[in-house]
């Protein structure tokens, strides 16, 4: 039985992604073209990340003469700077000119008097503009953030027509890139790829579980996870090779990866918890009470998420350079994401203490993901205090989508979690002749099995052996048998069907076997059977498994 899903969060999850895509764009530079009227005599129009040598401004500005005269102030990220005069409600127009360094020609006057503004005044029905079309190139020791702002002290506030392409060389990767998202394309590129890669191998291997009928529900999840995952990077390549084109991107695309990111973050998340649980490693249902939980974690969680990015569209400064996690939303993902962590160990914890011989897969599993967890609140902690501002973007691109593959390779991509016996775990489904007639009736389960039968149980052949081969195999007798009822019917969440075990020590390794006792022989073709072996043929990495499958239990 699958854990129940949240109903009131796919009613939720059109309207929200209609409200998010439908968001007003936001300029990001590179290209930005507008039409300004404001009575404030100090405006900001955008920012760009320049390289050291290469960082060009190439502009159109126009406005009508009577509005003379505006000026282009060029500030960089020094703390004298921009930090210094960017919503300062203790400096005046003038007092922002002020820390302008006019040796460095960082103010463009939009006069004819300044030769380098290349303005000149145009007639156009009956009235005189300046229309100012020339450029300039930016040199520093480093990269830099550069902001842009119009002023005109004294003045009765300020009125312009702007066309600015703002280009980092001439090369496809970089011409309309700012510094801080150089190599983002290339990366996304690399890693779509890589996921297209994990995507495949996950499915190829799907389908020979199924054909085995062990294709479980947490590798159905993992298969999900990585299937969104692909998607998600499609779009954003699609965004940012549009981008690189044109120097425009398409705010719709990217919001609409960034959902499909923390769709696929959210899988992962939710198969990490119910693995944790013991969902098809201990056990093959969640408890109403547990799926409860974990439908208000998960949809408290996607609306936390979704507040980011409208908090992101709608409140975020294009002023200040800030991370998607300098937000109360942020935060409280952080929050939530720890929450998870403490859930998660709970949840191993409980699952150790009532099957402690699942230590060899539950012990590395909680290792491994012990840092899958920390990676993201420690990784957002550095980028808002760690990461300077002029390489943050692209650094933080890198580090999440490597925290996403982290996630996928730990878990092996194609044969998630090897050591979770459900995804090694060999089902042969033999008559009842073939087994019976190999010995006296069973005495199962209070007395050994009949050592003969062993070697055609362990042995885990391409095809089933006959007679003659049984007495040729070399494994040699058990040193002792043990059997007992393995699971409750309450537990089992089977009303006709009765699970027993045992395991036998060879070699002082312990082999499991699981029989299946249909109740009733009509029973016996039903595929319904396969659900209560996804969840309950369990066994340590160090095992042998094998199923039989009995119409009916012995006399």
């Amino acid at each position: 039985m699958e854990p129940q899903r949240a109903p009131a969060l796919r009613r939720l999850l059109p309207p929200l992604l209609l409200l998010l895509l439908s968001l007003p764009p936001r300029a990001r530079a590179k290209y930005v073209r507008g039409n300004l009227s404001s009575k404030e005599d100090w405006v900001f129009l955008t920012r760009f990340c320049f390289l050291s040598d290469y960082g060009r401004l190439d502009f159109r500005f126009r406005y009508p003469e009577a509005k003379c005269c505006q000026n282009i102030l060029l500030y960089f990220d020094d703390p004298s700077q921009w930090p210094a005069v960017y919503k300062a409600g203790d400096k005046d127009c003038l007092a922002k000119e002020s820390v302008i360094r006019p040796e460095n020609n960082q103010v463009i006057n939009l006069t004819t008097q300044y030769a380098w503004s290349g303005c000149q005044v145009v007639s156009e029905e009956g009235t005189h503009y300046l229309s100012c079309s020339s450029g300039r190139s930016f040199r520093s020791v480093r990269e830099r953030w550069w902001y842009i702002a119009l002023s005109k002290c004294g003045g009765d506030g300020l009125q312009l027509e702007y066309e600015m392409v703002l280009t980092n060389g001439k090369s496809f990767w970089t011409r309309h890139f700012s510094a801080d998202e150089f190599g983002i394309l290339e990366t996304d590129v690399t890693f779509l790829l890589i996921f297209i890669l994990i995507f495949f191998l996950s499915c190829y291997f799907g389908y020979l579980l199924k054909g085995r009928q062990l294709l479980h529900t947490t590798y159905k999840m993992f298969m999900a996870a990585a299937g969104v995952e692909v998607l998600s990077l499609l779009f954003f390549c699609i965004y940012w090779g549009q981008y690189a084109t044109e120097g425009i991107g398409n705010e719709s695309v990217k919001i609409l990866a960034k959902l499909l990111f923390s769709s696929s973050f959210l899988i992962f998340l939710l198969m990490l918890i119910l693995l944790g649980k013991g969902f098809t490693v201990t056990r093959g249902r969640i408890s109403h009470a547990g799926s409860v939980k974990l439908s208000v974690y998960m949809t408290l969680y996607t609306l936390t998420h979704v507040v980011l990015l409208i908090y992101e569209a709608e409140f975020f400064d294009p002023g200040q350079v800030l991370y998607t996690y300098e937000s109360p939303a942020g935060y409280g993902l952080i929050g939530l994401q720890v929450a998870a962590y403490v859930w998660f160990c709970y949840a191993v914890l409980v699952s150790l203490r009532h099957f402690p011989e699942k230590q060899p897969f539950y012990v590395p599993f909680f290792a491994a993901y012990t840092l899958w967890f920390f990676a993201v609140p420690v990784m957002a902690l550095i980028a808002n205090f760690g990461i300077p501002k002029w390489a943050r973007e692209k650094i933080v691109n890198g580090i999440q989508l490597g925290i996403h593959l982290y996630a996928h390779a730990t878990s092996r991509g194609p044969c998630p979690f090897s050591s979770v016996p459900l995804s090694h775990l060999v089902s042969w489904l033999l008559s009842s002749t073939a087994i019976l007639s190999l010995c006296p009736p069973f005495p199962f389960p209070f007395l050994t099995l009949c050592p003969h039968i062993l070697p055609f149980l362990f042995c885990i052949p391409t095809a089933f052996p006959t007679l003659l081969d049984l007495s040729t195999l070399p494994l040699p007798p058990p040193t002792f048998c043990h059997h007992r009822p393995l699971f409750r019917k309450k537990q089992l969440g089977w009303h006709r069907v009765k699970l027993l075990g045992s395991w036998v020590s060879i070699r002082r390794v312990q082999h499991h076997i699981y029989f299946f006792f249909f109740l009733r022989r009509s029973l016996t073709l039903s595929p319904g059977w396969n659900a209560v072996a996804q969840s309950w043929l369990t066994a340590t990495s160090a095992s042998q498994v094998q199923a039989i499958l009995l119409p009916q239990p012995p006399e």
